[in-house]
C-alpha cells in the first residue's frame, strides 16, 4: 500500500502540468454533483438559516468576481513573462511557463467558480426555499483559499525580478552539480585506474549493434542510467552513448552503440531509457544554468540593454557553480554494475567545456565594459586559486591570459587599460590587486 502511495506520488509530480487544473475542475464537477445532493437528502435539517436571496447574491459575486480575477491574474502573468523572455533570455519562458503555481492557481480559481454555479443550480431547487449550506461555507473556503493562491501568485510573479532569476538559475545549477559528480576529495571522486583500461577494452570489442534515432528533433534531457546498465549486463555488453545530454537529435541521429554481448538488445527499452523534450531540462544537465547564465549576460551587454551591472550578477552565479565544479569528479560518464564491470558509457563535459560556456561569449561581448573585464578577471584569478589540479589550474591561466590579450587588443585607453587589469569582485566598486599582462 505505502509503496502504491509513494508511486502514485511520484506520477503527481511528474504529470504535465496542464493536466493540473483538470483534475481541479473534474474534482470539482463531481462533488457538486454529489455533495448538494447529499446535504439535500440526509442534511435538510441543518440547510436553514441563510435566505435564498442571500446565498444567490454571494454565490453569484463570488463566480463573477473568480472569473475577472482570473483573467486579470493570467493576463498580467504572461505580460510579466513576456517581458523577462524579451530582457532576460527566451529560454526562461519555459520554466515561467511551466511554474506549478500558475497551474495551480487556474485550477483553484476556476473550481471555485464552477462550485459556485453548480450550488447556485441547487439553491431553492424543488421551489421549497432550501439552502445547501454547507455547500455554501464550502464555496467560502475555496474563495478564501484561492485569495491566499492569488498571494502567492503574486509573490512568484515577484521572483521575476532579475536577482531572483539569477538565485533560481544559480540554485538549480548547484543541486544537479551535487547530484551528479562526486567531490575529488571523497574515494568516490577518485577515478579510477581500472576505468582507462576498461575503455580500452572496450573500444577493441566489436559493435554488435547502433541505434539512430527517427522523428522530429527533439532534445535530450536525460539518461535512466539504471535501466541502461541493467540491459548491458542482462547480455554482456557495453552500452556506448554517442549523443549528450543536452543534444538536440535530428533525423538518422546516432543514439548509442552497444560493443559486444552475448545477444541483441531489444530497441525499445533502450529508446525509452533515453527521455526526450522539445527542450532542455536542469535534470542531469550542469551546463544548462551555465547556459541560461551567459544568455542573461550577454543579454544585458547588448547595445539596446547595455546593462553591464546585470551581467557581473550573473558572473557572480558562474564563478560559484564553476568553484563547485573545480572540487568535483568530472568523469561521471563511465558506470560499473554491482560486480564493477563496465557496462555504461556516455559523454560529460570537461573542465575545459565549462569554462568556455561559462567566459568566452561574455568575454567577446563584454570586451568593452571595463566593469566586466574586471569581474571576470576576479572570478579566472579566484578560480586559479581555488582549483588544486594541476591540469584546470593551467585552463585557468590560459583563460586569464586571453583576457589580458583581450585587454591589451581593446578600445580602451591607457588608463582605462590599468583599471581593466585590477581585480574587481564589484566590476567597478572595490580594486582588489593589480595583475601582470
Amino acid at each position: 500500500m505505502l509503496k502504491m502511495l509513494k508511486m502514485l506520488k511520484v506520477k503527481l509530480l511528474n504529470m504535465p502540468p496542464w493536466l493540473i487544473p483538470m483534475l481541479y475542475v473534474g474534482m470539482t464537477i463531481a462533488c457538486v454533483l454529489v455533495l448538494p445532493r447529499i446535504e439535500q437528502n440526509y442534511l435538510a435539517a441543518y440547510s436553514h438559516g441563510m435566505s435564498v436571496a442571500s446565498a444567490q447574491a454571494t454565490l453569484s459575486a463570488v463566480a463573477s468576481g473568480m472569473m475577472a480575477l482570473t483573467g486579470i491574474v493570467f493576463a498580467l502573468a504572461f505580460v510579466m513573462v513576456q517581458f523577462s523572455a524579451i530582457a532576460y533570455s527566451p529560454r526562461l519562458v519555459a520554466w515561467f511557463g511551466r511554474d506549478p503555481v500558475l497551474f495551480h492557481a487556474l485550477g483553484l480559481f476556476t473550481a471555485t467558480f464552477f462550485y459556485a454555479i453548480g450550488t447556485l443550480a441547487w439553491i431553492d431547487r424543488g421551489g421549497d426555499g432550501r439552502v445547501p449550506l454547507f455547500s455554501v461555507l464550502l464555496v467560502t473556503v475555496l474563495l478564501i483559499l484561492s485569495m491566499m493562491v492569488f498571494a502567492k501568485l503574486v509573490q512568484r510573479l515577484n521572483d521575476i525580478q532579475i536577482t531572483n532569476v539569477l538565485h533560481f538559475v544559480g540554485q538549480q545549477g548547484r543541486e544537479v552539480i551535487r547530484a551528479m559528480f562526486p567531490r575529488l576529495d571523497t574515494p568516490a571522486g577518485a577515478t579510477p585506474e581500472s576505468w582507462r583500461t576498461a575503455i580500452e577494452d572496450v573500444q577493441r570489442r566489436p559493435v554488435t549493434q547502433t541505434l539512430r534515432y527517427s522523428g522530429e528533433p527533439q532534445t535530450v534531457t536525460r539518461f535512466q542510467i539504471t535501466a541502461l546498465v541493467q540491459q548491458a549486463q542482462t547480455a554482456d555488453a557495453v552500452i556506448v552513448m554517442e549523443c549528450a545530454v543536452g543534444d538536440t537529435l535530428v533525423e538518422d541521429s546516432l543514439l548509442l552503440r552497444v560493443h559486444g554481448g552475448q545477444q541483441l538488445l531489444a530497441e525499445n527499452p533502450l529508446r525509452q531509457a533515453i527521455q526526450l523534450a522539445k527542450e532542455r531540462t536542469f535534470e542531469q544537465d550542469p551546463k544548462y544554468p551555465l547556459r541560461l547564465l551567459v544568455d542573461i549576460a550577454i543579454k544585458a551587454l547588448s547595445p539596446a540593454i547595455n546593462d553591464p551591472t546585470t551581467a557581473v550578477q550573473a558572473i557572480d552565479q558562474i564563478e560559484d557553480l564553476l568553484h563547485r565544479l573545480g572540487r568535483r569528479a568530472l568523469d561521471a560518464g563511465c558506470v560499473m554494475d554491482d560486480l564493477g564491470d563496465l557496462r555504461l558509457i556516455f559523454p560529460t563535459p570537461t573542465w575545459e567545456d565549462y569554462l568556455t560556456l561559462a567566459f568566452d561569449e561574455i568575454r567577446q561581448y563584454g570586451a568593452s565594459s571595463v566593469q566586466v573585464i574586471r569581474r571576470l578577471r576576479s572570478a579566472l584569478l579566484g578560480l586559479a586559486d581555488s582549483v588544486t589540479e594541476a591540469e584546470r589550474k593551467d585552463l585557468v591561466q590560459r583563460y586569464l591570459h586571453r583576457l589580458n590579450l583581450a585587454v591589451e587588443h581593446s578600445v580602451f585607453d591607457a588608463e582605462d587599460r590599468v583599471m581593466a587589469l585590477e581585480e574587481d569582485r564589484q566590476g567597478l566598486g572595490q580594486s582588489r590587486r593589480r595583475t601582470e599582462p
